[in-house]
């Protein structure tokens, strides 16, 4: 930064060039991992790199090239849903992102466990999540705002409406439930979900690469039926999502503790069970070498 004069975002932004201009380094170290590899990469959040700026749309071309099965997952904090304009702005910001990087993507709220939003929010969660009619945003809008920005801001809710590409997924990291159903719905972007265990017979008619890596392996499952159908599970339902962090947030902290507190017992007693077998059944080479002496 300092070689170049650089600030901080300036600094991030050459970092990036500088990936894309060697990108024969990244590809040496991702083929190191081997084909079955599953890698996160963890982008800076500056927002220039997803929604202007080229050097991140090209790295993603390159890798697309390379047969990774991308998906772009953007986490957006969930405060912003207490306040509309905020809102709007993060759809915004989404949109564009998605807009430019031309992937399957996944918006995120996330921090829902550290976020206060009961009494904050003018609507239930799904309002937010499902991105519904947001001409019901114009009376908030209007109060935060100089009446002057009426007209501006009906043309982008418009705008975002006209798109009708924007939602949202929910993330409480410290719910175990909360991250498996983010991550099965992420699985199902890239593809992940649908690709059989290696050795699985393929289907009639097709070329037989049970062996091949898991881009090419053939899918046995019911493709369809499961990339059209909501995901089952814990918390992959929102409105369980506004049961457990907004309308019974204290009764469902008081339960789980009562259910990590049971679990904790459980692992002390179970550890101490087996202190005792092993107390019980010594080894065979020390019983027989106490015989010989």
């Amino acid at each position: 930064m300092e070689e170049h004069g650089l600030g901080p975002n300036g600094g991030m932004l050459y970092c990036m060039e500088y990936l894309e201009a060697n990108f024969d380094w990244l590809e040496e170290r991702l083929r190191e991992l081997g084909e079955e590899a599953y890698v996160l990469f963890d982008i800076p959040g500056q927002v220039e790199l997803s929604t202007n700026h080229e050097s991140l749309k090209g790295l993603v071309e390159k890798l697309t090239k390379l047969r990774f099965r991308l998906a772009a997952v953007h986490l957006c904090d969930a405060h912003y849903i207490t306040d509309a304009s905020k809102y709007i702005s993060v759809l915004l910001l989404s949109l564009r992102t998605m807009l430019h990087l031309e992937l399957p993507h996944i918006n995120v709220l996330s921090k829902l466990s550290s976020t206060i939003l009961t009494g904050y929010v003018d609507f239930n969660l799904d309002f937010y999540t499902e991105v519904q009619d947001l001409s019901y945003l114009e009376n908030s809008l209007s109060a935060s705002l100089p009446p002057r920005f009426a007209s501006l801001n009906m043309a982008m809710i418009s705008l975002i409406e006209d798109y009708s590409l924007v939602g949202f997924e929910t993330l409480a990291v410290e719910d175990k439930n909360s991250m498996i159903h983010l991550t099965r719905v992420i699985d199902r972007a890239t593809g992940y979900v649908f690709i059989p265990p290696a050795g699985s017979s393929a289907p009639p008619g097709t070329v037989d690469e049970t062996g091949g890596p898991p881009v090419s392996r053939p899918n046995t499952y019911a493709l369809f039926t499961t990339a059209a159908g909501p995901p089952k599970g814990d918390r992959s339902d929102v409105r369980d999502v506004q049961e457990r962090w907004i309308d019974a947030k204290e009764e469902w902290d008081a339960y789980e503790k009562r259910q990590w507190r049971k679990e904790g017992e459980f692992v002390r007693e179970e550890a101490a069970r087996s202190r005792t077998i092993r107390e019980r059944n010594p080894p065979l080479g020390s019983t027989q070498d106490a015989d010989l002496a």
